[in-house]
């Protein structure tokens, strides 16, 4: 099915004539020309039948004898196919708003999600003839494609080497949207944008993943601080030996090494020892 304008005629001229039509049949009868009379309020009837009004945004189909005549999206008062089926559709932008859905992720995890989906109809006949109760259509499709995305990422990585459900919101959003507009578009509906709105693990794993990205924010600590560490122990001791200002063999060199690892290392602050020198010297 595709959409095409249907017959239409300015509704003020539409509504004039009408009136004309209803005067001359009026005057007629008085005249008893009965012969032209009859045929005057026919027509006046017939093209009153067609009368219609589109919002501004609205589309209205039009049904005559089950067969489709076209479109109407001029908006205001208007008369079109007269004894006809007109059913409005709008074509405003609207947002569906997914239910949280319990799915799992590529990795197996149990997860919550859902999302918002930003639409409008842009093929009316699409969306009354292609599919039944297209808004229906949209709000199952769209949990549907949302299930088939969640399980195609982890929900996070700890690697940080591939595209993850929590860390790459632009690119999962891009996906969905091309994956809804592909299910959408036998109805006649343009997906302007779909992103998620709630992204959480499972109540029953939610407390171990939490201990596991802990404990993986520490060690990337940990690796920062000892990365650090060692740069800070390295120029600690080239600064000593420059120009000669102290000599340090290897032994003294690793010992003072050992000791800027401990105290720039250490969760608490470190307590120096004073060596005032030995009591035999």
């Amino acid at each position: 099915m595709q959409e095409r304008q249907a017959w239409s005629m300015n509704g003020v001229l539409g509504i004039g004539l009408i009136v004309l039509l209803l005067v001359g049949g009026v005057f007629s009868f008085f005249q008893s020309l009965f012969l032209l009379g009859i045929p005057l309020f026919i027509i006046a009837v017939v093209l009153a039948s067609g009368v219609t009004i589109v919002q501004p945004n609205q589309s209205i189909v039009v049904i005559f004898l089950g067969k489709y005549m076209g479109t109407v999206r001029r908006e205001g008062i208007l008369i079109t196919v007269p004894f006809s089926v007109r059913r409005t559709i709008s074509l405003r932008v609207r947002n569906f708003n997914s239910n949280r859905l319990k799915v799992n992720d590529v990795n197996g995890n149990p997860i919550e999600i859902a999302a918002v989906v930003v639409f409008k109809v842009v093929d009316a006949a699409k969306a009354v003839f292609d599919v039944d109760k297209y808004e229906q259509f949209v709000s199952i499709q769209s949990e549907t494609a949302i299930r088939a995305v969640a399980t195609t990422y982890p929900y996070d990585s700890f690697t940080g080497e591939e595209l993850t459900l929590r860390g790459n919101a632009d690119e999962v959003s891009n996906e969905l949207t091309a994956e809804l507009q592909e299910r959408l578009k036998v109805a006649g509906v343009e997906v302007i944008e779909a992103r998620l709105t709630h992204l959480a693990y499972s109540t029953e794993i939610a407390q171990a993943m939490l201990q596991r990205q802990q404990a993986s924010a520490i060690i990337s600590a940990r690796e920062q601080i000892v990365h650090g560490a060692v740069g800070m122990a390295q120029d600690a001791i080239a600064r000593l030996e420059e120009g000669n200002t102290v000599e340090l063999d290897d032994e003294r060199r690793v010992a003072m090494i050992n000791n800027l690892m401990v105290a720039i290392v250490s969760d608490h602050g470190a307590q120096p020892v004073i060596n005032t020198g030995s009591l035999y010297q």
